[in-house]
């Protein structure tokens, strides 16, 4: 059953944690170990609430033109995701999995007494990422996946391509551009991409940058 068929099913502020180099993306599932107190405290007050925790990618100090009561130190496009799984460990650490459900701009601040912070968010941008599949027959599937073939065996990775095959296309481009093994700005390019087209196409072009000894930053895997 899809639990947001609107905006309207979503909630006007959310608890936000700011990870560096992490990314969400609709229908998508972020692993996470939590272990900060405040953040610990974030995960509890979301499984008495909505479920929902905004994902999104801090900057440097100074890092955004605005007031300091605004998103001056966060990225301009996070995801909201929904509290899918989550385990207990003997140490106190938790074990948590987020489900995607639908990007967002950060707004203002909320000033609330609370160790983690609490942004109102605006998905008017992204009301589409609640559209199953939408956008996926508008991908040069057939182009990602020769560029894949071709970009795996440079980092010593085979694939299941008779798997690979038979994903569908949101699913396979949003899970390549999740364990893509790029720079933190490069994944942030991913998370902005407006459709499933530029999104595809922006993994295309950091592989053939690469294949072509351009400045890609890649690592070593795509998970």
């Amino acid at each position: 059953m899809q639990r947001y068929v609107s905006l309207a099913d979503l909630p006007k502020t959310l608890p936000v944690f700011p990870l560096a180099g992490a990314m969400l993306l609709p229908r998508s599932i972020l692993p996470l170990q939590i272990f900060e107190p405040r953040y610990l405290e974030m995960v509890d007050d979301c499984l008495r609430g909505n479920r929902l925790i905004g994902i999104i990618q801090p900057v440097g100090e100074g890092g955004r033109t605005g007031s300091p009561e605004t998103r001056a130190n966060l990225k301009a496009v996070g995801c909201a995701g929904r509290l899918r799984h989550y385990q207990e460990l003997d140490d106190g650490r938790l074990m948590i999995g987020l489900g995607g459900v639908a990007r967002f701009r950060p707004g203002l601040e909320v000033a609330l007494d609370k160790p983690y912070r609490t942004f109102e968010v605006d998905y008017r941008d992204f009301a589409d990422d609640l559209k199953p599949g939408h956008g996926a027959d508008d991908v040069d599937r057939t182009r990602l996946i020769d560029t894949l073939k071709r970009y795996l065996p440079t980092r010593g990775l085979q694939a299941d391509w008779a798997k690979i095959e038979k994903t569908a296309t949101e699913d396979l481009v949003n899970s390549l551009a999740m364990g893509s093994p790029f720079s933190a700005e490069e994944r942030q390019a991913l998370v902005e991409a407006m459709t499933l087209k530029e999104r595809a196409s922006h993994l295309v072009m950091m592989a053939e940058m690469e294949l072509a000894g351009g400045t890609g930053s890649a690592g070593d895997r795509m998970q």
